[in-house]
This record gives C-alpha cells, sequence and structure tokens, in this order.
C-alpha cells in the first residue's frame, strides 16, 4: 500500500509510528492496517496488547491474513475496554443466550400456533346429526355402502321395509 508523501520524499507516519514517535520507514508492518487518518485504532491495540506483541502477531502470519487478524484484534481490544474481564467471550456468551432466549420463545410460539390450529378445526367441523340414538357423522360418504332398502331383510329375502 503506497502512502503518500510529504515533498522531498518525506514519508507521513502511520497511526502507530505516530503514536510510538518514531520514524515510519518504507516496509512498516503497521502502516497498511493503522492509518494515520484512524489513530484510535492503533491506540486501543496498543493499550491492550502492546505495540511488541502486535508487531509480532503480525510478522508471524502471511501478508494476506494480517488484515483479518488487524480486524480481529483491534475488536478483542475494544471489547477488552468495554468488559476487561471477559472481552470478546462475554459478547459471545450474551449473544448465546439471547439465541437460546429466542428460539425458546419461538418453539412456545410454534406449539401454540398449532394448539390455535387444532382448536380451530375442533369449532369448524360440523354437527353429527341425531337420529333416534343414532348418531351419524355429517360427513359420512354412504354411496359406496349397501342399499338401505336391502341392508334390513329377514332371511327369506322380504324387506322390512315394505308397505
Amino acid at each position: 500500500m503506497r502512502r503518500k508523501g510529504h515533498s522531498h520524499g518525506a514519508v507521513s507516519p502511520c497511526a502507530a509510528c505516530k503514536l510510538l514517535r518514531r520514524k515510519c520507514v518504507k516496509d512498516c508492518v503497521f502502516a497498511p492496517y493503522f492509518p494515520a487518518k484512524e489513530p484510535y485504532k492503533f491506540a486501543i491495540v496498543h493499550k491492550i496488547f502492546g505495540a511488541s506483541n502486535v508487531n509480532k502477531m503480525l510478522q508471524v502470519l502471511s501478508e494476506n491474513h494480517r488484515s483479518d487478524a488487524v480486524n480481529s484484534i483491534v475488536y478483542e481490544a475494544n471489547a477488552r475496554v468495554q468488559d476487561p474481564v471477559y472481552g470478546c467471550v462475554g459478547i459471545i456468551s450474551s449473544l448465546q443466550r439471547q439465541l437460546e432466549t429466542l428460539q425458546t420463545q419461538l418453539a412456545f410460539a410454534q406449539a401454540e400456533l398449532v394448539h390455535m390450529k387444532t382448536l380451530h378445526r375442533i369449532d369448524t367441523k360440523p354437527p353429527t346429526y341425531m337420529a333416534s340414538g343414532i348418531s351419524l357423522p355429517a360427513n359420512k360418504d354412504l354411496s359406496n355402502d349397501v342399499d338401505m332398502a336391502f341392508a334390513y331383510e329377514n332371511g327369506a329375502g322380504e324387506s322390512l321395509w315394505s308397505c
């Protein structure tokens, strides 16, 4: 990443070098990740982890992983300022508890919905009809049943319904 320079080839220091009051060299490991426009970013990281530790971490990593590492370090540093004991772990735990609570609420709501649908089906079923003490369901399909006139024949083949 190329940095803007002043006249005569002087390079403006990155936020890290500015805070540490040192000359920012061409291959400064901090320069691409802690620009002069964002001094608070390095200040918080330096306060929590120290410049030497951050430098060591960045030196160990390949360049394509450094940006993600810096973002994580900055996030953790900010979390440590908010919660010095737990940092990111406290945030993760809080989010997990919220997730469990929401999952429980969702399960209760789904169960209540099923219960309400069941009650609605019971309320909307057509009533059963009563004829001489025999209950016949209203939606019973009798088209495949034996003809009623032949259903009550006596043994001799005579219909009990005949006049």
